[in-house]
């Protein structure tokens, strides 16, 4: 497994996170269970990240990636991140609202979509 390189998720409710407890319904999600191998893992996520518009890659290794989404109105920006766990068949995500409190769903509806096509990439 690639070393620790998300941040930890934010006190603000405008994020959401694989690593936040499960008692903080608040920010915690679940991470994707995969069964290929890690480099397919990889793969079902940059499909889904090359998808978002508004997003643009800014650090990407073997078992990580980090971007930007700027949103359409207000150019707000939104960092994004998955980790590959090879070694515990997970892909782990975090998505935050770099400013304000309440970003009304969006991190956690834009996770849901991309997690639901890496799940379809994995499936095949």
């Amino acid at each position: 497994m690639s070393k620790q390189r998300m941040a930890p998720p934010p006190k603000t409710p405008n994020a959401v996170s694989t690593e936040a407890p499960p008692d903080d319904a608040e920010h915690h999600a679940e991470p994707v269970a995969f069964t290929t191998d890690a480099d397919e893992a990889m793969a079902a996520v940059l499909v889904a990240v090359q998808g978002l518009e508004r997003a643009e890659i800014r650090e990407q290794d073997a078992r990580y990636v980090r971007l930007v989404v700027t949103s359409r109105l207000l150019r707000f920006k939104d960092d994004v991140e998955f980790q590959v766990d090879e070694d515990a068949g997970l892909i782990h995500y975090r998505s935050a609202s770099r400013v304000g409190s309440s970003d009304l769903g969006v991190n956690r509806k834009r996770m849901d979509g991309l997690t639901e096509v890496i799940r379809s990439q994995l499936r095949g």
